[in-house]
């Protein structure tokens, strides 16, 4: 990959508006690691209050589905379908991405979107709400790619398997929180619109943190351009195996909603406790995702192989009787997520040309999003028939995606092999 040309003295990068039109032609920008790592911390905030808006209301879609009379089908569907919804549209917001340059509008028009979470708490039957959250997953859709593909620049400075492991880990931090405002709310009021109407404050602070954050580095792209590749670029068809490991363990992936209906249907887990099994579920995901990045930058592809093998574990914790098995799964749910948000993303970065960045992520999460989806409604349907047929497909998938896996990473590292000779 081209090198920008340096300022000796400075260290600063000399702009590319021909390449970049977002660029500041009159300037140069300062950018070194310690700037990337605020960056990136600042970039942690702005999804740190966005997840406290949209986990906090993931944590109570199966049982707020269920009191306005949504159906077991139902909750499958609308997770499944947001899910996809949400992936697909980065296929297209992804090029769009890349075409344009546009990464910062796209990543403020998708976050604007969470202001449908808060209006949920108006919402006064299964249809609307239902629509609601499937508007908010269509914006994370839209703002994904772009918002990868900045993250993809500045942590290219300080290894992206760690800048992506930092990032998740604040993330996670609002997810945390997110749940334990409907906890509040629940016991409190008895029901889950206060907590949808509080969660108007931390949108106002996250618009907020994304305007500081896109003053900091208003041309991403150039950032990573003047660093050399840390990696050669294997062939597109290297990474056709990787796709299809990402769709099998997907389609395998037991959406939290539906476990979280299992409790409320059973009154295995109470009511006013599901969100603070998810809060848990998001603590569990922010420490794994900081040892997940670390064991990336150090390891590489092979980390990713334990998200199949926790997976297969999850459905026999997370489909049982009783409390503490539930406790249990809801720790594994979180541990698989954490491995693949951190490292699927550093991943696609790492085997990606700078200038396909945003269309690379764009494919990847339609895949990623379609096979959830898809799951999602195979094991929605599963729940209505026998507990024992979601722990057949979960298992079977997982070990299937297993096998892929090993395949793929094989392929991808001849590839690489290839490329370098």
């Amino acid at each position: 990959m081209p090198e920008n040309p340096r300022n000796k003295t400075n260290g600063s990068i000399n702009p590319r508006p021909k390449t970049f039109p977002c660029s500041m032609p009159d300037a140069t920008i300062p950018f070194d690691r310690r700037a990337a790592y605020a960056v990136i911390l600042l970039f942690g905030v702005v999804s740190l209050f966005g997840d406290v808006i949209y986990e906090g209301a993931r944590s109570v879609t199966g049982p707020y589905l269920y009191l306005l009379g949504g159906t077991a089908l139902v909750v499958g569907i609308v997770a499944g379908l947001g899910e996809f919804l949400g992936y697909a549209l980065r296929l297209v917001s992804g090029y769009v991405a890349d075409t344009t340059h546009r990464y910062w509008a796209l990543t403020f028009l998708g976050y604007g979107m969470l202001i449908a979470v808060p209006l949920i708490a108006l919402a006064g039957s299964w249809e609307i709400a239902a629509l609601l959250f499937i508007i908010e997953r269509m914006g994370k859709g839209i703002r994904a790619p772009a918002k990868d593909a900045i993250l993809s620049n500045v942590t290219a400075r300080v290894g992206r398997g760690w800048g992506f492991g930092i990032h998740e880990c604040l993330d996670q931090i609002g997810a945390v929180i997110g749940p334990l405002i409907f906890s509040a709310a629940f016991f409190l009021r008895g029901d889950y619109r206060v907590g949808f109407a509080l969660l108007l404050i931390p949108f106002v602070l996250m618009m907020a943190a994304l305007v500081v954050t896109r003053r900091r580095v208003p041309a991403p792209p150039e950032l990573e351009a003047a660093i050399k590749a840390p990696r050669q670029i294997p062939p597109a068809e290297a990474l056709i195996p990787y796709g299809v490991f990402t769709a099998l363990t997907m389609a395998g992936f037991v959406a939290f909603p539906l476990i979280a209906f299992h409790y409320t249907a059973t009154g295995v887990v109470p009511e006013a406790q599901i969100p603070l099994l998810y809060a848990v579920a998001m603590g569990v995901d922010a420490v794994v995702a900081l040892a997940a990045g670390r064991a990336y930058d150090r390891f590489g592809l092979a980390t990713l192989a334990a998200a199949p093998v926790i997976s297969m574990a999850i459905p026999f914790f997370a489909f049982g009787s009783s409390f503490g098995p539930a406790l249990i799964g809801a720790v594994l749910w979180g541990a698989v997520m954490g491995i693949q948000e951190t490292i699927l993303r550093a991943a696609v970065a790492d085997y990606t040309h700078l200038s396909k960045r945003g269309r690379a992520y764009g494919i990847f999460n339609t895949v990623y999003g379609a096979a959830w989806f898809a799951g999602s409604v195979v094991l929605g349907w599963a729940y209505g028939v026998s507990i024992s047929l979601i722990l057949a497909f979960v298992v079977g998938m997982q070990a299937l995606a297993l096998l892929v896996f090993l395949y793929a990473k094989q392929r991808m590292e001849r590839a690489e092999a290839a490329t370098a000779g």
